[in-house]
């Protein structure tokens, strides 16, 4: 589970990282090239950048899939539990219990209606045509206006996303029967900095001045 751990973090970390780069050059060509500077204005409005938006949005819906999964493995998703915790340790439990079984069974239903869109969306006519064996009048699905991505790549990130959040489900649902603790993510808790470490008290003022 480690090796899934690092790679669902090290995907998010990389999807919000290339999406961010690519705004940041977008943005910095649109208005570069508004500037007469000679030679390179014309250098800079010979570049297209028309894809920059699409691409970013197909990275962002992969983050947030993704990035959701990493929320409930971690307990950052909010949740409302005042009448929850009012019932008793063990009429709490079930109730938890419950809850993180009905969503993984959501999960797991978006995952294969999910899987079945994408499949009949062209992943069916790739993989046959990867195959050489094409059936007379499979649809091979349509395209993205900008980059021209067979649009059921896109959509891959519905199943796949949504059955790594079930995973994370069961596997919190699991963990919560065996210890009775839920994931918990302290919003305060800066990572790198450690709560046991605080800063000196000021010295008194004069003394640095006479040491």
């Amino acid at each position: 589970m480690k090796f899934l751990d690092h790679l669902e973090e090290w995907l998010v970390t990389a999807l919000i990282g290339v999406a961010t780069l690519i705004i940041f050059v977008a943005v910095v060509h649109r208005y570069a090239s508004g500037l007469a500077i000679p030679g390179v204005q014309d250098w800079l409005l010979g570049l297209h950048f028309g894809w920059a938006q699409e691409l970013c949005i197909i990275l962002f819906v992969w983050m947030a899939k993704f990035g959701a999964a990493y929320g409930v493995r971690t307990g950052i998703h909010v949740g409302v539990d005042v009448l929850i915790n009012q019932l008793s340790p063990k009429n709490r439990g079930r109730f938890v219990l419950l809850g993180l079984m009905a969503g993984a069974l959501f999960t797991a239903i978006i995952a294969t209606l999910g899987g079945l869109f994408v499949w009949d969306n062209g992943m069916h006519h790739a993989v046959a045509s990867r195959l050489g064996e094409v059936p007379e009048g499979l649809y091979e699905g349509p395209t993205t206006p900008d980059l021209e991505w067979p649009t059921w790549i896109v959509y891959l990130a519905v199943p796949l996303g949504s059955s790594l959040m079930c995973l994370r489900f069961l596997q919190v649902a699991w963990s919560f029967h065996r210890t009775g603790e839920l994931p918990h993510h302290d919003h305060g808790h800066v990572d790198g900095i450690d709560d046991d470490e605080t800063p000196p008290p000021p010295a008194p003022r004069g003394q640095g001045a006479a040491a």
